[in-house]
């Protein structure tokens, strides 16, 4: 019906270039299945522009039951150089699992990346990812698993939502209010108001057909004990977004509603968060997360049968990566460990079995830790 790759392909490794299936046909008729060390690496050596490892779980999945022993990096670990994961074993063990593999981590860690860049800049604030409609379904619960590593409160989507057992958030969209019509916007705001389920904010959309200022504080009388209202202004109607909020936030105070927040949404960015921090209770950011292009990871193979193998411009033997106070250090993984290093790559799956846990809060709060102690991208 959808045009989806089935998990089952993705697991046997038909989701896959072709090209690995006539590496595959290849050494099967030669006879070689060499035992390698392979890399997955975006950068060779840490240059201090520092990304957010994600999708680890799902190519914990892809990788467990074979015979393979992986070490890789923490989820919600940042990193700028040197490998995110090593994988140990018979090529021909993976050979086909190479483009699932850097599918599942490329657009993760991008995501979790752009959603801390989010969460950094609005501090405080509350932040909320919704950018699943910029993605393939197929994919949403991997985008917002990934916003909430990087740093987001929650997300939008629903389906996503029931895979990783959380509750989408969200109040109503401008369909609700034109289904009511011209005028009829304290309709709209009454029957979200009455029928939403009670725990669900009370959070009205005030820029449908009416100024912004208008339509809150008409909001604001219509409801009792509104809780806020959202800003998702066309960007066409948009002008001076900054002055809008602030003229937003004068008015509700001025007609006695200083306890309604103002939420924002649309086209939002990292430094549209930061300009308008000082005015602003919350923020649903989408395409800032869902468009953040993916990270260019690659597979390469640094060992051969025990020996360095490597092709040019890749560093050949198998590496490791090390914290030293606020940067990272690459050297051969034979070296002494430097003074005061903190090894950053750890077992993931010994003999094919996963031996992690995956823990989303345990994810995010790791990503947290880890940006403040690099100063990830504060401004």
């Amino acid at each position: 019906m959808f045009d989806i790759v089935s998990p089952d392909a993705i697991a046997s490794g038909r989701a896959t270039d072709a090209y690995f299936q006539r590496t595959r046909e290849a050494l099967d008729g030669a006879g070689r299945d060499p035992h390698v060390v392979c890399e997955v690496t975006a950068d060779q050596f840490p240059s201090g522009e520092f990304e957010i490892f994600a999708g680890i779980e799902d190519a914990a999945n892809l990788l467990a039951g074979r015979d393979l022993d992986v070490s890789a990096l923490r989820e919600g670990q940042l990193f700028d150089g040197g490998p995110v994961m090593r994988i140990e074993g018979n090529y021909l063990e993976f050979a086909e699992l190479e483009t699932s593999l850097l599918g599942f981590l490329s657009p993760a860690s991008a995501w979790a990346t752009g959603a801390r860049e989010i969460a950094t800049a609005a501090r405080d604030r509350t932040a909320l990812s919704f950018g699943a409609r910029h993605v393939h379904p197929s994919t949403a619960a991997a985008l917002e698993r990934s916003a909430l590593v990087g740093g987001m409160d929650g997300f939008s989507h629903v389906g996503a939502g029931d895979v990783l057992d959380r509750a989408a958030s969200g109040t109503m969209p401008h369909a609700l209010v034109i289904a009511f019509g011209r005028g009829n916007q304290e309709q709209a705001w009454r029957a979200f108001d009455e029928h939403a389920p009670e725990d669900v904010p009370r959070i009205a959309l005030t820029d449908t057909y009416a100024d912004e200022t208008e339509e809150a504080v008409r909001a604001a009388r219509a409801v009792e004990n509104l809780d806020g209202v959202r800003l998702d202004t066309t960007g066409s109607r948009r002008g001076d977004f900054e002055h809008i909020v602030r003229e937003v936030r004068w008015s509700l105070d001025d007609a006695g509603f200083a306890d309604v927040e103002i939420f924002v949404s649309g086209g939002i960015t990292a430094e549209a968060v930061r300009q308008l921090r000082p005015y602003v209770d919350g923020f649903g950011v989408g395409s800032a997360i869902s468009d953040t292009p993916p990270t260019d990871f690659g597979l390469d193979i640094v060992e051969r049968d025990g020996e360095g193998a490597a092709k040019r411009g890749k560093l050949t033997g198998a590496k490791s990566v090390y914290r030293v106070g606020d940067s990272h250090v690459v050297q051969p993984a034979e070296a002494p460990a430097p003074d005061d290093g903190e090894s950053l790559l750890e077992p993931l799956i010994e003999d094919g079995e996963i031996v992690r846990e995956f823990d989303i809060d345990d994810a995010a709060e790791r990503c947290a830790q880890d940006a403040e102690r690099v100063g990830f991208r504060a401004k």
